[in-house]
């Protein structure tokens, strides 16, 4: 029986106290709960998960659902184990309080020997600050496990001596987000990780030299979406910035300029356009650029294109 086959007779069972559908699965405790009366219909449920077929042994190492996949935002690479904080066993009931003091213990042991030595303390404590400010830009989860990665092999090469472990950790998680082309401006990763824009770019171009990154330049066209939809510019609008961008690459206005100030100025000339006004603060503000630049940058636009603009 196929995971659709099962969806679709899970779909079909009702609730036998009100009759109703709205029936959700609580992995946490294996049971199967009605939203809307709190009945428990059913218990012991087993997580199949997605379907998957495996043509030889390799394959089936390799995609067999044994434990939590393996992650490199870790220092042990998410392999060792944990005691929950819930002071419950493996059947969810509470366990007895002559037993808390000795589980404390464990606990507290257990936590203390996962870091051996001052390598993995300081990977651990560079690993924790990545992830803090990944969290705080809401970076996607593969850029997190680059920058790790970047992270990791940077401090294999003994880059980090000399040098302070949060700006490197910066530089690399500016590095994956140009490398997953997921763009943050050095302005952003200097915010959140609360240091000089300088010194995390000095080490940015450190770390991608000795490590051979070979990252292509950020283009004015990979801010639009996330820039729009900040000021919150329609579809329309947003087409409207990608073809003038389209019209001053091909004229060579983008050359030698930064790509924030390109797209910023572009948005703006694009929201008069479409009747979608926003004025040169706003986009200065979501973009992170000054308003003199907006201005230099969408004047030379309408001279050069030929863009009628009505202030």
């Amino acid at each position: 029986m196929t995971n659709k086959e099962k969806q679709t007779i899970e779909e079909t069972v009702m609730c036998p106290e009100c009759g109703s559908n709205h029936l959700s699965k609580d992995y946490s405790r294996a049971e199967l709960v009605c939203q809307d009366c709190g009945l428990v219909i059913d218990e012991d449920l087993i997580d199949h998960g997605p379907e998957w077929r495996a043509f030889d042994s390799e394959q089936h190492e390799k995609r067999a659902r044994t434990g939590s996949p393996m992650t490199y935002t870790i220092h042990d690479k998410g392999l060792s184990t944990m005691i929950s904080w819930k002071n419950k066993d493996s059947y969810g009931k509470s366990i007895p309080n002559r037993n808390r003091a000795q589980l404390f213990r464990l606990r507290k042991w257990q936590r203390r020997i996962r870091i051996n030595n001052a390598t993995e303390r300081n990977l651990a404590s560079a690993l924790s600050s990545l992830d803090r400010m990944a969290s705080g830009m809401s970076l996607p989860r593969t850029v997190r496990e680059t920058a790790a990665m970047i992270y990791r092999k940077a401090a294999l090469r003994n880059l980090i001596r000399g040098r302070s472990i949060e700006s490197v950790t910066a530089a690399s998680l500016y590095a994956a987000c140009r490398q997953c082309h997921v763009p943050r401006t050095l302005d952003e990763i200097a915010q959140t990780a609360n240091m000089s824009r300088k010194e995390i770019g000095r080490n940015y171009r450190y770390v991608s030299r000795e490590l051979g990154l070979k990252l292509l330049p950020t283009t004015p066209q990979d801010y639009i979406s996330r820039f729009c939809s900040e000021l919150k510019l329609s579809s329309d609008a947003q087409e409207k910035v990608m073809d003038i961008l389209k019209e001053a690459a091909n004229a060579e206005l983008t050359s030698g300029r930064g790509p924030t100030g390109i797209a910023a100025a572009s948005i703006y000339v694009a929201s008069i356009l479409c009747g979608e006004r926003r004025t040169q603060r706003e986009v200065s503000e979501v973009a992170g650029v000054t308003e003199v630049t907006i201005r230099n940058r969408y004047k030379e636009l309408a001279e050069r294109l030929n863009i009628d603009i009505i202030l």
